[in-house]
């Protein structure tokens, strides 16, 4: 039984219990209490009803916030990408060898089925070495993302869209200030982000991150507040690191591979750029403002 029930049950109850000591009293002493008696009465359940309508009220704005989510996040999905990093690395193989060589000697002692395991590069393949995430800004490819998912210069990078299509990415600008990036794919009619305006964003509001997280699960989304603002932090990995200041604090969840994807507010738009979690804590992320 919720709470709601309840308390219908509880309140119904203490009225019966006014209502059969009053009709225990004499006749008389009912007609002249019979108007306080409904008052009592009105001012019993209008509480009630007005405690039901309050709860109805939460459910529904709850219910609302839940739908805006979903409009969100179906209005910006389709632009929102996952950046694969490739490099060409040896490719090593097995096999078996004798330790002695061409000695007569040792070959005709041990036998010449007496072999050693070792391994030699047989030339190189492509290896997907990293990920990230971006989003794209213009219908003819022009995709953001973070510097430090795109740092490699002898890399090659792929976009990987929502519905699996694939697009060779190069690399036009790498900021080294800002930790963002700019990777161009030969497209054209893409579907874009529409950007918001960071700088009115307040602490407490609705805050949804998309990415590729792990690398593995793409356009992945959590949600959160937006729960500060002006944050500076030194971000690095990998022997890479940087100071990054003015940035947009969070508790939707921001894993590795998110980074470069959009934290949006309630109405699809970018406000930000997920660039950076906080290690050994939960629900500290970062975000470079859009403006």
């Amino acid at each position: 039984m919720n709470n709601d029930n309840k308390q219908f049950l509880i309140t119904v109850v203490v009225a019966s219990v006014i209502i059969s000591s009053i009709f225990g009293a004499s006749a008389g002493f009912l007609a002249v209490n019979n108007t306080q008696t409904r008052h009592l009465l009105a001012k019993v359940f209008s509480g009630l009803s007005l405690e039901q309508n309050i709860g109805l009220e939460q459910k529904t704005v709850q219910v609302e916030e839940s739908s805006a989510v979903v409009s969100a996040v179906e209005k910006v999905n389709p632009a929102v990408v996952s950046v694969i990093v490739t490099k060409d690395l040896p490719k090593i193989e097995n096999f078996y060898y004798s330790p002695f060589g061409n000695d007569d000697f040792f070959n005709e002692f041990f036998g010449s089925d007496f072999l050693v395991p070792g391994q030699r590069q047989n030339g190189t393949e492509k290896t997907e070495v990293g990920g990230g995430s971006g989003f794209i800004i213009s219908t003819d490819g022009l995709v953001v993302t973070n510097r430090h998912v795109v740092l490699d210069e002898k890399a090659e990078y792929t976009v990987l869209m929502n519905d699996g299509q694939k697009y060779n990415a190069t690399v036009l600008a790498r900021d080294s200030v800002n930790d963002l990036a700019i990777l161009k794919v030969d497209a054209s009619d893409l579907p874009t982000v529409e950007l918001g305006d960071s700088d009115n964003i307040k602490v407490g509001q609705t805050a949804i991150a998309i990415g590729n997280a792990l690398g593995e699960f793409r356009n992945t989304v959590s949600t959160g507040v937006v729960s500060g603002l002006a944050r500076s932090v030194v971000a690095g990995g990998g022997g890479f690191s940087e100071n990054l200041t003015n940035l947009i604090q969070t508790d939707a969840s921001i894993n590795p591979g998110n980074s470069g994807g959009p934290l949006l507010n309630i109405a699809g738009q970018v406000i930000g750029i997920n660039t950076a979690v906080a290690q050994g804590a939960q629900g500290i992320g970062f975000a470079i403002p859009i403006n």
